[in-house]
């Protein structure tokens, strides 16, 4: 590889997406820019067409930087229209967000996303399966979006017409057991077509963005000793654990991308708040 920014990750190490083992075809290796750790985060996909409304990019700017402020990472695939505007969401909410590119790594498409681009390779992640100077191909959008739904808990398509290719990542979403999430649209127009069908047939509707937050278990209020006594990090393990109910060390690890000594420490403090206690040294389980 002849970019050094470019590092290169396989099926079997330890470095590889949780998420994307369990699906069906999942990518032997990936090519990315950026920080791989933010992929073991909790994350939802937020996509939808190129062509938009004003709406529509609102929604999905909006939908970006709340689920970034939670501490969610932020997945599309950086085209024009809801992608651009669910990442740029994301960055300017003060989280994470991963671009799944259709072309090389080191390649970006489209040519106007350059400045996107390069501030994801600095604040987050760009990723592909296809190696460094892979040019674009048509056929290559489809296979990308398996990798956009895989790496996610859930999938929000935003607005989406019916050609769109935001409906593609849905399908694979539910062929791969994820939630999907879409935000009704208009009726009357064209460019909620795909979006609304999505909610005739089953995905679950999107009325605010606290929906989303719904399956990470952070659209909860804490109890208003909680919010009072505890920090930003100890606030997403108790809502985690609100959620769960129960979680190892390890689990609390996979989900915040933090090691363990740096949990136990947050968890011990937790304990001495009386927030949460141990059971059998390794589960945490808030007092609620």
């Amino acid at each position: 590889m002849s970019d050094e920014r470019i590092s290169r990750i396989t099926f079997g190490m330890a470095a590889f997406p949780d998420m994307l083992r369990e699906i069906k075809d999942p990518p032997y290796q990936l090519f990315y820019i950026g920080d791989i750790d933010i992929l073991k985060r909790p994350c939802a996909a937020v996509v939808g067409s190129r062509r938009t409304t004003q709406y529509g990019r609102s929604t999905a700017a909006a939908i970006g930087s709340r689920l970034a402020e939670k501490g969610v990472t932020v997945v599309s695939g950086m085209a024009a229209g809801i992608d651009t505007c669910a990442h740029m969401g994301a960055l300017k909410g003060g989280g994470a967000t991963a671009a799944v590119l259709g072309c090389g790594a080191d390649v970006c498409y489209p040519r106007e996303n350059l400045w996107l681009k390069e501030k994801i390779e600095e604040k987050g992640l760009i990723i592909s399966e296809y190696p460094p100077g892979t040019r674009p191909e048509r056929y290559y959008f489809p296979r990308r979006n398996r990798i956009i739904s895989g790496l996610s808990s859930v999938t929000v398509v935003v607005q989406a017409g019916n050609s769109s290719g935001a409906l593609i990542t849905a399908e694979l979403a539910a062929e791969q057991g994820r939630d999907v999430y879409s935000v009704p649209g208009n009726i009357d127009s064209r460019y909620n077509l795909g979006s609304n069908k999505l909610i005739k047939e089953g995905a679950i509707p999107v009325i605010s963005p606290e929906d989303v937050l719904e399956p990470f278990g952070l659209n909860g209020m804490l109890s208003e000793e909680a919010e009072r006594i505890l920090g930003t990090t100890e606030k997403i393990i108790y809502r985690l654990l609100v959620d769960y109910g129960e979680l190892t060390v390890d689990q609390i690890c996979a989900k915040l991308g933090k090691p363990p000594a740096y949990v136990n420490a947050v968890v011990a403090v937790m304990e001495m708040k009386g927030v949460v206690f141990s059971a059998l040294g390794k589960i945490f389980v808030a007092n609620r």
